[in-house]
């Protein structure tokens, strides 16, 4: 058994907002969960929804995940910064020099994102979300390849890259030096096993594999909360 990436999720002060401002650049509706204070975005069709969660935590430093988007033409490049600006996005400097040719973009909740200019060769045929970029090691890389079972499409010089068999948006690792963290993440993935599948065996899985438990007590909803090998938070939800 093993689980598939059920979302990626957002830690938000105004979790509606930020999921209104990311189905406007991304093109999705925007729907409910059935739990207080959770806006989402349903999967598209590579496979995986985002999720907006109320928090009242403060953000500090720079987030260890960031999304990159594609472009197919310099129009549509612009295009899609313009429309993120005009959502309530805003350009930030993270260090990007103007010969890399990609834009740095924040979203409401400060968020950072980058849009990318057309002829990326590494991200051709991912779609408009082309990659998931991390701040990550060799070994995380190395984890969420074997705890997803996507193939590792990318370990060069501690840089690692994964995808799902489907094709679609690609997992990426930056190698090392890893940046600090400065407390709970702002954003992290969770899994959920297959229909009728065992939350707790596959727990296990993980934790045979280089995780490690959070929280020892699953949460209201049922969920539990782990730590990958770079002590970043994800979930393992309860079968549907």
């Amino acid at each position: 058994m093993t689980s598939q990436l059920h979302a990626l999720s957002f830690y938000a002060h105004h979790p509606r907002d930020l999921a209104a401002f990311w189905a406007g650049v991304l093109g999705r509706r925007l729907g409910d969960d059935p739990r207080d204070g959770v806006a989402v975005l349903p999967a598209d069709e590579h496979g995986f929804r985002l999720g907006f969660v109320a928090t009242g935590e403060p953000r500090t430093g720079a987030n260890r995940i960031h999304f990159d988007l594609t472009s197919s033409s310099p129009e549509n490049m612009r295009e899609t910064v313009e429309r993120a600006l005009r959502l309530g996005g805003r350009h930030i400097d993270v260090g990007q020099r103007p010969e890399e040719g990609h834009v740095v973009l924040a979203d409401p909740d400060g968020n950072e994102f980058c849009v990318l200019p057309p002829g990326n060769a590494f991200l051709a045929g991912c779609g408009f979300l082309g990659a998931l970029a991390c701040d990550g090691s060799q070994a995380v890389g190395y984890f969420w390849s074997a705890a997803l079972r996507w193939q590792l499409v990318w370990d060069q010089d501690e840089e690692t890259a994964i995808q799902s068999p489907h094709g679609g948006t690609k997992i990426t690792w930056g190698g090392p030096p890893v940046a600090p963290k400065h407390g709970r993440n702002r954003l992290h993935l969770d899994l959920a096993p297959p229909p009728g599948g065992d939350q707790r065996a596959e727990v296990d899985r993980l934790l045979a594999l280089g995780a490690k438990l959070l929280d020892p007590a699953p949460h209201e909803d049922g969920r539990i909360t782990m730590l990958d090998p770079d002590d970043n938070e994800f979930c393992v939800l309860t079968p549907r």
